[in-house]
């Protein structure tokens, strides 16, 4: 009676195996490797803090340059493992960005039908996936690297440490997002919460709002909170979208590193230590223009309310973009934006990936031309 159990539970276990491997060898997985490459010329007026010019052979262009690896495994009534991994870097020295980690997006998830999408790891937040998706500036791109001040506004695009749920039914979907401090003692510290909904039909209307509370890394009390709404309307060939976005921080708040975009000597570096509220109102028009050129101009507003009076300060900017296709995966493209900052540092937060501090008063006109390709 003994041998018989154990012969037939041994039967049972390779039995078991042997179905395990035949639906792994029946799985659907997919990879993907893709890219993108692009530089140019950059030229910029009253830079650093307005002590000189400068030209240069810019780290990215239109796009920040990367290379990702992507995939998805079925696993079984329509529900997938998926996963990405993708590295941000200098095409002109060939380094990689050491604003961002190795990978900068790097997560694991779990996609299914009917319950949505859960993933893990550093990922695009809530609030910045919302803007991309309906009323971002030069949707095609989206943003120009060189230049795009609503990112500022999202505490950086990337959140590391983060569990993110997302779901959709029919032409409405819905993010909630936690990232985790991992503090030692002290739960909540460096943690973010956010949540967004957006409408995206087919077209022509996309409306979304997000929001964004990070809590400080070391007093748990002090909060950095963004909200955003706005949308978009296109008809034929052209598109015309306005946003809103608003900053709110406690005079406390320093940093809510490891899971922000910058380190404590960054964020006070950068002015964010500067303001206690600041509110963005942009626009733009896209109008395509035959089969190969987009045409767009954008306009950004920034009201800023300093922690002591010196910190109060406003920003004008705009933008004139045209972007030609030379064949399906490569794009030339010329660029002028020009900004006004009056008070404050608000212009080294308004800059994009330029962090050029701005000295009270300055203005700042910026010229670029370059090339992309895609992968």
């Amino acid at each position: 009676m003994h041998r018989g159990v154990v012969f037939n539970t041994g039967w049972t276990v390779l039995a078991a195996s042997t179905v395990l491997h035949s639906m792994a060898a029946n799985a659907q997985s997919s990879e993907t490797l893709y890219g993108l490459v692009d530089t140019g010329l950059r030229y910029t007026t009253h830079a650093y803090g307005g002590n000189g010019n400068r030209v240069q052979l810019a780290n990215g262009g239109a796009s920040e340059s990367h290379f990702g690896l992507r995939g998805s495994e079925d696993i079984g009534g329509g529900t997938a493992v998926i996963f990405q991994l993708e590295d941000r870097f200098f095409l002109n020295s060939g380094t990689t960005d050491s604003a961002y980690p190795f990978f900068n997006t790097a997560f694991v998830g779990v996609k299914t039908p009917s319950f949505g999408t859960l993933t893990m790891g550093r990922q695009f937040n809530p609030l910045a996936a919302a803007v991309v998706r309906t009323y971002v500036t030069n949707a095609w791109l989206p943003t120009f690297y060189l230049f795009r001040p609503e990112v500022g506004m999202a505490e950086g695009a990337w959140t590391s440490n983060m569990a993110k749920y997302s779901a959709q039914w029919r032409d409405v979907a819905v993010e909630v997002s936690y990232a985790f401090g991992g503090t030692a003692g002290t739960f909540g510290a460096g943690s973010q919460i956010g949540a967004s909904i957006v409408y995206s039909p087919a077209l022509p209307f996309r409306l979304g709002a997000a929001y964004l509370d990070a809590r400080d890394a070391v007093d748990t009390s002090a909060h950095f909170k963004s909200w955003t709404a706005g949308g978009s309307y296109t008809l034929g060939g052209t598109t015309v979208s306005v946003g809103w976005a608003v900053n709110r921080q406690d005079p406390k708040f320093v940093g809510n590193f490891p899971n922000g975009p910058f380190s404590r000597a960054q964020f006070v570096a950068l002015g964010f230590s500067a303001f206690s509220a600041r509110q963005l109102f942009f626009g733009g028009v896209t109008q395509r223009v035959g089969q190969f050129t987009r045409v767009s101009a954008n306009m950004w507003r920034t009201i800023q309310t300093g922690k002591i009076a010196a910190g109060d300060g406003n920003a004008t900017q705009f933008q004139l973009l045209a972007d030609y296709s030379l064949s399906k995966r490569t794009d030339t493209y010329i660029e002028a934006d020009y900004s006004q900052y009056r008070g404050g540092t608000v212009g080294a937060q308004l800059q994009g990936v330029n962090g050029l501090p701005s000295a009270a008063g300055t203005t700042q006109l910026g010229l670029s031309v370059g090339v992309r390709h895609q992968f």
